[in-house]
């Protein structure tokens, strides 16, 4: 990242004027200010560095998830076995786990205690005054894409109520990942395993916003993962990219196609969706044994289906949001090209228990429901967990009603509350299909369960709507149904319902597994997504030549004489541009006065396309590059001395160079969304 001293907002600007960031950068960066070198050339290179891999003897990938977490490696030397980390300790009935939850608590001293199942347990066992000072965690991932202005100092919430940095919590749970991973890693190979022979990959979703990926990044960096200095060695993969990798390897066996028609194994179509399902749990089932998947070295049998130019949508639908992305395949290596840049939102399945959470709060009351969180934390998480497990039965085609076990404390604790009993509540409430069953459970009808699935299921068929309606997705062949909530049958079957005559519908077998394995290929092979969109338009300040009637008069500024336009937003690159990886792209300016010491180049983002001035509503500062230009003897510097600034495109982070032409002194400094 930029030094300290860049951090807030630059010293150049501090100095001239005491005005704020936003009102006029250019205007107190009169003396430090740069105009284009007529005529702007734009050169395109993809840097030729790019390629020189560092030797990583395996790669490991982390599905830090929103409700459930894992890893997932591969030796360099044997890319085409995939290991899926060892057995969890504990695990719940009704739940596959090959992923741990992602919760996490920390003593009073707020020191890290346990993460996972081990976390919950233990939280669990407290006597409820004790928990009361213990901070416990889950589901904070969603934090990151619900947070407007996400900085390093943005807190979580612990379910006792107080407030710990979200930075430390990450960076906690990146760090027990990575002793994990290096115990069994380790333990495989007989010899101590560096983290220096590991790349990481840690995935995120495609919508999340740039300050939220580079929060990643930064808290890898404090668990140690990789280092600033070293930062190849860990890439933050977009999610539908990573299933997307995988998608590319699958086998006809290895998935459940929705849509097709034919017989399938032998059964007839009537019947293929039910024991298509069917198939696939025995198939999990077997499998769940073995961690080892292999991949084969081959592109799978849908994909040779696949002409050039042939387009997918990807539908990640994870615990907290839901991704789409549309991809592309470019022949002959099958690369993938991104057509459409990514789009989703937050409905995920925790919408589903936050839908479960009001049929509480309308049963029982919210003022008892919140008070019930709050007095006896471990019971509330017990009651979810219940409740997941009969979230996973639910079914289209279910008929006998399902069962969630109140726990002991809060039947106790409403009676306490209320007077009365949880039956009487029950009985009161005018809530059909739910009933009070005498072995002191929740009986819920399919239905209902149901109707707690609709709203979440209804905003994902819409977003889709959405993307169909789009002209470059108008011919997508194939929609891939992956992540953690793609194993729920509802929402298979609202997907088939409503996109199963306009594309081919599939599901890969261990869906939950799809992103966490495919993020482990691509970070053996990081080259294979070829074409990204950006998701900002990037551009920098500059002064130009003041032009009557074209430029506003309040942008006018006169400076020994000439007059300048200040505040101009020179762009780099449009929101929604194709952007190569590793691609640069280089502007070249002068000094505005020919006499600077030092020039400030300010790099400014906006999520619009059409920007014209720095000052426009929407753009905001994500960078600095101070160069000192003393040095040169003014024999050989140029009438017009050249400043070139290059911006290169890479996983996800940006890196922009400025280098003075006469020096060849040069500044760097990447991209920073959290710090301005």
């Amino acid at each position: 990242m930029a030094d300290k001293e860049a951090g807030g907002g630059d010293p150049g600007s501090r100095e001239t004027a005491p005005t704020s960031a936003y009102s006029s950068p250019a205007r107190s960066l009169g003396d430090t200010g740069i105009t284009p070198l007529s005529p702007s050339h734009i050169v395109n290179d993809t840097d030729p560095n790019v390629s020189e891999q560092q030797t990583f003897l395996v790669v490991v990938a982390i599905d830090f998830g929103t409700t459930s977490s894992g890893y997932a490696y591969s030796f360099t030397k044997e890319p085409e076995c995939i290991h899926v980390m060892r057995r969890w300790e504990g695990g719940d009935p009704g739940v596959s786990n090959q992923k741990t939850p992602t919760t996490i608590l920390l003593t009073p001293e707020r020191k890290f205690h346990s993460f996972g199942y081990a976390a919950r347990d233990f939280y669990h066992d407290l006597d409820p005054n004790e928990a009361k000072q213990w901070l416990y965690l889950e589901k904070f991932k969603m934090k990151l894409h619900t947070t407007g202005d996400l900085t390093m100092d943005t807190e979580l919430t612990a379910a006792n109520g107080k407030k710990v940095k979200a930075l430390e919590i990450f960076a906690y749970a990146l760090q027990y990942f990575k002793e994990q991973a290096l115990k069994e890693l380790s333990d495989q190979a007989g010899s101590e395993f560096e983290n220096s022979d590991v790349r990481w990959v840690i995935t995120v979703p495609a919508i999340w916003k740039q300050p939220a990926k580079q929060f990643m990044r930064q808290a890898a960096y404090q668990a140690g993962l990789a280092s600033p200095e070293n930062s190849e060695q860990l890439i933050i993969a977009l999610e539908p990219e990573a299933a997307s990798i995988y998608c590319r390897k699958l086998r006809l066996h290895q998935m459940t196609d929705l849509s097709s028609k034919a017989a399938v194994n032998g059964y007839s179509s009537s019947d293929t969706v039910g024991a298509g399902f069917a198939q696939a749990k025995e198939h999990i089932r077997r499998n769940r044994q073995s961690r080892t998947f292999l991949v084969e070295n081959v592109i799978g049998e849908i994909w040779s289906e696949l002409e050039e130019g042939d387009k997918y949508v990807v539908v990640d639908s994870g615990g907290g949001t839901v991704d789409l992305t549309v991809h592309q395949i470019r022949l002959p290596e099958g690369h993938l090209k991104e057509l459409y840049k990514a789009t989703g939102g937050p409905y995920g399945s925790l919408g589903v228990d936050y839908e479960f959470e009001k049929l509480l709060c309308k049963i029982f009351g919210e003022d008892f429901i919140e008070q019930f969180k709050i007095k006896r934390p471990a019971a509330w998480v017990d009651l979810m967990i219940a409740f997941e497990s009969r979230k996973r039965a639910a079914a289209p085609d279910r008929t006998n009603p399902l069962n969630i076990t109140l726990p002991f404390s809060f039947i106790d604790y409403y009676k306490k509350f209320r007077g009365h009993s949880v039956e009487h509540a029950l009985r009161k409430s005018n809530v059909d299909f739910v009933k009070w069953s005498s072995q002191g459970m929740l009986r819920m009808s399919p239905d209902a369960m149901n109707a707690l699935f609709k709203p979440t299921i209804d905003s994902i068929i819409e977003h889709l709507r959405d993307l169909f309606q789009k002209p470059e997705v108008s011919t997508v062949k194939f929609l891939f149904l992956v992540g953690g909530f793609a194993e729920a049958p509802l929402l298979q079957q609202a997907v088939q319902a409503a996109f199963g005559d306009k594309c081919r519908v599939i599901i890969p077998q261990d869906v939950g597994l799809t992103i966490l394995k495919g993020a482990v290929l691509f970070g053996l092979d990081p080259a294979v997504i070829k074409v990204r969109r950006s998701p900002l338009t990037y551009g920098v300040g500059v002064l130009n030549r003041y032009v009557e009637g074209k430029h506003p008069p309040e942008k006018l500024l006169v400076k020994d004489g000439t007059r300048w336009c200040t505040d101009v937003f020179d762009k780099f690159i449009s929101a929604d541009q194709s952007v190569a990886l590793g691609e640069l792209v280089k502007r070249s300016y002068t000094p505005a006065k020919p006499s600077q010491l030092v020039i400030v180049i300010n790099i400014y983002s906006s999520e619009l396309d059409d920007v014209s001035f720095i000052t426009d509503p929407g753009v905001k500062k994500c960078g600095t590059l101070r160069l000192d230009l003393t040095g040169a003897s003014s024999t050989n510097v140029p009438a017009r001395r050249e400043i070139q600034t290059l911006m290169q495109f890479g996983d996800t982070e940006i890196k922009a160079t400025a280098i003075d032409i006469a020096t060849s002194k040069s500044v760097k400094v990447g991209i920073d969304f959290l710090n301005y």
